[in-house]
């Protein structure tokens, strides 16, 4: 391959999908910080805290309901009668020998499948709870509890709200925590295993560039005396690579932050939506997908073409380069298709993107911008990038996987519920990793 990115490849660069930023990484690689050398990982711990905190509070459901049931014996002037005539002589209008026996279900259920099996799927909480509510409904509206003593109420209200209090206790915060327990001590064994990372800051990358002269690391007073090739010109252009260069480089702070990276959704070809929380520009999405074809198809497809890209991808409508600035850097106009089933109208962005061709990926950068030749128009709402952008990494092992990055960092603007917005963005990003294996899957027919 070239060394250098021609002026005439550069005219397609640095597309938005969905009018948003975009980029990729391998989905077992791990990028530890390299400011920091990484350690190896402590001793797991076979029984997390808050899973032995539930089952604790599982415990404390049937040793309470026990509790008042004694208490409602109790009450009557002998308890010994009382006990025969709930058990002994069962009924299922009177007795409230059911609903103890309904929390040591409970209790089974859950120490079984939480405890000694150590599941980790919400179906066992679901089926306990799923029992427990349908059997004290039918039993409120069929018996007659509540024309006894006052435990007619307290005992299956108190029964229903501690089954629901485990499953609250169960999905949000040991189902939770663990994943995000397991996903940091993975990404402790990877930074042990990985001596340095991928994409290193530019004062150690500046080497392994295989870029123009404008990718190589430098001031921006040193703009006008740069290598061959278009250069920046006026105060706006060099404004234009100052931005892009930022947004490069908070993209690599986000690459070597993978073991900080959240969870949030995956989709049957294993993509992987994370989340960070980025200083001064709030939450970022961040896709991760590993793709079988060569990361040099990726870098045609994804980054040179972003005005053919409108022909085989359904998010974006419109993508057209407003200014070449120098060899590396471009201002683009990108307008998204609507999303969430049309409740997220389309938005349009003004972006400056900046693209570097490197030793081992290929890495296009941007955030917004203004130009005055393009104000705001009626018919979309302006939306506003933060830093994201693409990176496809290049695979040591074979030339015909890659893997591709996308960190999005967007404001759509508009009165839209965050929920909304948040849901709709992973959306977007599934939806786009589907139109980009079609594509490669064309591609490669065309070739045969």
């Amino acid at each position: 391959m070239r060394s250098g990115v021609g002026y005439s490849e550069l005219e397609g660069s640095l597309p938005a999908i969905a009018s948003l930023n975009a980029s990729y990484s391998q989905a077992s690689l791990s990028l530890p910080s390299p400011y920091y050398p990484p350690l190896p990982p402590g001793e797991r711990k076979a029984f997390s805290d808050v899973r032995r905190t539930f089952c604790l509070f599982v415990t404390f459901d049937l040793l309470f309901i026990t509790l008042l049931w004694i208490i409602e014996l109790n009450t009557s002037k002998s308890i010994w009668t009382s006990l025969e005539n709930e058990v002994v002589h069962y009924k299922f209008k009177s007795s409230f020998f059911d609903i103890f026996l309904l929390a040591l279900f409970r209790f089974l259920c859950l120490q079984l499948g939480y405890a000694a099996f150590q599941l980790r799927h919400w179906w066992v909480i679901a089926i306990t709870t799923l029992v427990t509510s349908a059997f004290l409904i039918a039993k409120v509206i069929i018996s007659d509890l509540f024309s006894q003593t006052a435990f007619g109420y307290v005992l299956p209200i108190t029964s229903f709200v501690l089954a629901w209090l485990e499953t609250w206790f169960l999905d949000f915060k040991v189902l939770t925590q663990e994943a995000e327990d397991e996903r940091a001590y993975l990404a402790a064994v990877n930074a042990a295993c990985e001596p340095a990372p991928l994409i290193a800051p530019r004062a150690v990358s500046d080497g392994q560039f295989y870029s123009p002269p404008e990718s190589l690391a430098g001031s921006e007073d040193d703009l006008d005396e740069e290598g061959l090739g278009r250069r920046a010109v006026t105060e706006q252009d060099k404004e234009f690579v100052r931005q892009g260069r930022e947004a490069m480089a908070v993209v690599e702070q986000i690459l070597t932050q993978e073991e900080n990276w959240k969870f949030e959704k995956t989709n049957e070809q294993g993509d992987a939506v994370y989340t960070l929380e980025i200083p001064f520009h709030g939450k970022t999405f961040i896709l991760k997908a590993l793709l079988q074809c060569s990361a040099e198809l990726v870098y045609q497809e994804v980054i040179l073409q972003p005005e053919k890209m409108v022909q085989w991808n359904r998010t974006v409508s419109v993508c057209q380069i407003l200014q070449r600035v120098d060899d590396n850097t471009l201002v683009s106009y990108d307008v998204s298709a609507g999303a969430a089933g049309g409740v997220v109208s389309p938005r349009d962005f003004i972006n400056v993107r900046r693209v570097e061709r490197r030793r081992d990926c290929y890495v296009s950068a941007g955030m917004a911008t203004n130009y005055i030749s393009k104000p705001p128009q009626s018919r979309y709402v302006r939306g506003e990038n933060g830093p994201g952008g693409f990176v496809v990494l290049k695979s040591n092992s074979n030339p015909s996987i890659c893997t591709f990055i996308w960190v999005l960092n967007t404001d759509l603007k508009g009165r839209l519920p965050r929920y909304l917005i948040h849901q709709s963005l992973a959306a977007t990003m599934f939806e786009f990793m589907s139109h980009l294996r079609q594509r490669i899957n064309d591609v490669h027919v065309s070739y045969r």
